[in-house]
């Protein structure tokens, strides 16, 4: 091989070198969120809890809100594994699918019998509908109004079942620990439409559950911050049994504790669809 050859070949390769990090990156990071997305909303096949939800304002005043959350993965492209084993096997995950997702409010009496409805897609925006009985009437949740806030607490609706992965772009930043646990920090920066400007996430390197995510507005402000601040293993499957999101500049928080927490229940689609606003499957809210 000439002296030209051997300079030439050095050159591509160093070229090839310098270039694979640069172009690595966008894929780990949404491996990552992927991943996050599967830990964190598709464990088990289907799921259920009893959920106490605390809205604390600046003052210090609380309100309580009691509900039943159920959650069902019905379409193609949903998990078959747990996806706690398949991050300890290695194995790569699939790709997230079609779920449904229904809330009952027990209490208090305002409130009392409200239920939320979600069909959540991953090809297309997501059908919400929210149940009235105060005027018995079932809403239809615009796309444009999914960042709203869920039940006047400071989560969104959005925040209940997830967005699309594909709605940010997502960069690896680097890895640090929280809590000391070793985390991936990804920052997600939306694509189009979003409450927020970019959104920075801890992701647990162990479990890839989102131990920390903060949202920063149009003036690159921290406006809203999300902690899971308990995890706990259900049937095997580390869970975020008590979250907090809370909004930065005016001081209300609002608390989200689950328990009598419980995967692969038998759930049927048929359960969880448009008429059970009215009437819900009350076999499951007990």
């Amino acid at each position: 091989m000439t002296g030209f050859m051997l300079k030439t070949a050095a050159a591509m390769a160093l070229a090839m070198t310098a270039a694979t990090p640069a172009q690595a990156q966008p894929a780990d990071a949404a491996a990552i969120v992927r991943k996050m997305h599967q830990a964190f909303f598709y464990q088990g096949e289907s799921f259920k809890a009893r959920v106490k939800m605390t809205l604390t304002g600046a003052s210090g005043k609380e309100r309580l809100r009691e509900l039943t959350m159920l959650r069902l993965n019905t379409g193609p492209g949903g998990p078959s594994a747990r996806p706690d084993e398949a991050v300890r096997s290695g194995l790569s995950m699939p790709k997230n699918g079609d779920q449904r997702y229904f809330m009952y409010f027990h209490s208090p009496g305002d409130v009392r019998r409200m239920a939320f409805l979600v069909y959540k897609y991953a090809a297309r925006e997501d059908d919400r509908w929210l149940f009235i009985p105060a005027l018995n009437l079932v809403q239809r949740i615009a796309a444009k109004d999914s960042q709203s806030s869920f039940a006047g607490s400071d989560f969104s609706y959005e925040d209940v079942s997830g967005r699309d992965l594909e709605a940010d772009e997502h960069k690896l930043l680097r890895e640090e620990e929280l809590g000391g646990k070793p985390c991936h920090v990804i920052e997600s920066v939306p694509r189009g439409s979003a409450s927020y400007k970019r959104k920075t996430s801890w992701v647990d390197k162990a479990n890839f559950l989102p131990l920390k995510e903060e949202y920063y507005d149009v003036q690159d402000q921290l406006f809203k911050e999300f902690l899971a601040e308990e995890v706990k293993d259900v049937d095997g499957a580390p869970t975020v049994t008590k979250r907090s999101m809370k909004s930065v500049k005016s001081g209300h928080k609002t608390v989200v504790e689950f328990s009598d927490v419980r995967y692969r229940l038998g759930l049927r689609a048929e359960e969880l669809s448009e008429r059970a606003l009215r009437n819900p499957p009350g076999s499951w809210l007990k």
